[in-house]
C-alpha cells in the first residue's frame, strides 16, 4: 500500500483529469505542485484549493525538456516531501497517418511520450530518497487498442505503456522504494477532444465536429470518478490502472481478439456514440 500523503506533483493540472486530481489530493491532506500551460487555469484552481494546503503553481511547457527540469527542480524545493508524481498532461491530433505530416507527428510525440520520459527522468532521483514514492504515468485505453485515424495518438501511448512497464520492473527488480502505475482511461468527459490540433490534410470541418461530437456521446466518465480510480489505483499500487467499464471491455476484448478486434469494436463504439 502507497500512502496518500506529503505532497504531489501532477503535470496537465489546469483542466480535467488533472485538476479533478490536485482537488482530491488536496482533500486527502497532499500539498501540491501544479504545472500546466494555462496559467489562468493553474490560478483558478489554486484558489479553489485555498490556504488549505500549501500549493505552488508553475507555468510549464511539457513539450520542453529544460521546463520539465526547472519544473522539477523549483517543486522539490517548495515541497521536499514531495512522494507522487502524475505525468498527466497529453495532447490529440485528428487525422490519418496520411493526413497529418511530420512536424505535427514530432509535436504530440513530445507532450505525449517525452513529457512522461522527461518528467520521469527529472523527479525519479529525489523520489528515490524517500521511504516510500509513487510515479503515475498516463497513457489511453489507446495504449492498448489502436484505431483508424489514431495513428500518431496510440503510437505514443503504446510507448508510454511500454517505458513505464519496463522502469516499474526495473524498479522492482532494484528493490526501488518508488511504485510506477500506467493509467489506461477510456472516454472521460475532458476537452481533449474540442482541444485537439488538425492534420495539415485534413480539409473537412464537418468531420472534425462529428469526431468531437462522437466522443462526448461516448465519454462517460467524468473527471472526478477518474480521479478517484487513480487515487484508489495509487493506494494499492496497482501496476496498470484502468478507467472506465469502456476501458475493461476493450481490453478484454483485444486479450481475445489480439490481431482482429477492430470490427466488432467499431460496432460497439457506434451504439456508444448513439447512446444506445
Amino acid at each position: 500500500m502507497t500512502t496518500i500523503r506529503g505532497a504531489a506533483a501532477i503535470t496537465g493540472a489546469a483542466s480535467g483529469i488533472g485538476r479533478a486530481l490536485a482537488i482530491e489530493l488536496a482533500q486527502r491532506g497532499c500539498d501540491l505542485a501544479l504545472a500546466d500551460r494555462d496559467e489562468g487555469g493553474l490560478k483558478a484552481l489554486g484558489a479553489e484549493i485555498g490556504t488549505t494546503r500549501k500549493v505552488s503553481l508553475h507555468r510549464v511547457d511539457i513539450g520542453e525538456p529544460d521546463d520539465i527540469a526547472q519544473f522539477a527542480s523549483e517543486a522539490i524545493a517548495a515541497h521536499p516531501a514531495l512522494g507522487i508524481v502524475v505525468n498527466n498532461a497529453g495532447v490529440a491530433l485528428m487525422g490519418s497517418f496520411e493526413e497529418i505530416d511530420q512536424a505535427q507527428m514530432d509535436w504530440l510525440f513530445d507532450v505525449n511520450f517525452w513529457g512522461v520520459v522527461h518528467g520521469t527522468r527529472a523527479f525519479l532521483p529525489h523520489l528515490k530518497t524517500m521511504g516510500e514514492a509513487h510515479i503515475v504515468n498516463l497513457s489511453s485505453i489507446f495504449g492498448i487498442i489502436a484505431p483508424p485515424g489514431q495513428s500518431a495518438y496510440a503510437a505514443a501511448k503504446f510507448a508510454v505503456r511500454g517505458f513505464s512497464e519496463s522502469l516499474r520492473h526495473e524498479l522492482s527488480v532494484a528493490g526501488s522504494p518508488v511504485k510506477l502505475s500506467v493509467v489506461h482511461p477510456g472516454g472521460v468527459a475532458t476537452a481533449i477532444a474540442r482541444n485537439a490540433r488538425t492534420g495539415v490534410g485534413v480539409t473537412d470541418n464537418a468531420r472534425r465536429a462529428q469526431s468531437i461530437e462522437r466522443f462526448e456521446n461516448a465519454a462517460k466518465t467524468s473527471p472526478k470518478d477518474a480521479a478517484l480510480r487513480i487515487i484508489r489505483g495509487i493506494e494499492r499500487n496497482e501496476p496498470r490502472i484502468l478507467i472506465g467499464n469502456d476501458a475493461r471491455f476493450m481490453d478484454l476484448l483485444q486479450r481475445f481478439r489480439p490481431g482482429t478486434y477492430w470490427a466488432p469494436l467499431q460496432r460497439r463504439l457506434e451504439k456508444m456514440a448513439k447512446g444506445t
